[in-house]
């Protein structure tokens, strides 16, 4: 993971910015940007090869998940979250994650997994990827879940479990449903900047 993007913001927070399958740290960076303009932006490429791009982990077969390659890569994304927070001089209770699909899914699984690593997260088309052993305790941690109606790849009824996984781990989650498939739209940028405009305040 140490290939990766960080650019300083005038904000106390920063945006964990977490790519799709086939991408690259470059690819949601000015997406990322025009989100949260006076954030910090942290975009670390995924280890895995995926075709010509990257992922955060692989996939057994499209929409197959291997739990054990999850948790692994997970607990390594975690590991130089970490790294980057003390590299960079990043407080963890203001890094939020903004991922897409692959991206999302890895995020929502450091969440899960290793609590405190980020404060909350956007999760853009994200499925539920791994089942806990046991239930942490998110303490009310902000999660704005964007899903598409018409989503082949990732099943409503897929995000809808992670919404409940969350929300029974004590996020405060929520759940807005596109008219749309996996790919993003306009709306998707819309809601999640309002989100993030109401979420990301400095402390008076």
């Amino acid at each position: 993971m140490s290939i990766h993007r960080f650019e300083q913001g005038a904000s106390p927070f920063t945006l964990l910015v977490l790519h799709g399958t086939g991408g690259d740290e470059n690819d949601l960076v000015p997406i990322g940007r025009s989100l949260a303009p006076a954030a910090s932006i942290l975009s670390p490429r995924g280890k895995v090869m995926e075709g010509a791009g990257a992922a955060f982990f692989a996939q057994s077969a499209p929409g197959v998940f291997d739990p054990n390659e999850i948790r692994t890569r997970a607990h390594e994304l975690a590991a130089w979250i970490r790294w980057a927070s003390a590299e960079y001089k990043l407080d963890p209770a203001n890094i939020f994650a903004f991922g897409y699909s692959n991206g999302a899914n890895i995020a929502s699984s450091v969440m899960l997994l290793d609590p405190g690593v980020i404060a909350g997260a956007v999760l853009l088309r994200p499925s539920a990827v791994i089942d806990l052993q046991e239930v942490p305790d998110l303490h009310g941690a902000p999660v704005l879940i964007s899903a598409g109606k018409v989503d082949t790849m990732t099943p409503p009824g897929d995000t809808e479990k992670l919404a409940r996984m969350l929300t029974e781990a004590g996020a405060t989650v929520d759940l807005a449903m596109q008219n749309a498939g996996h790919d993003l739209l306009p709306q998707d940028f819309a809601v999640a900047k309002r989100w993030l405009a109401r979420t990301l305040q400095s402390p008076t």
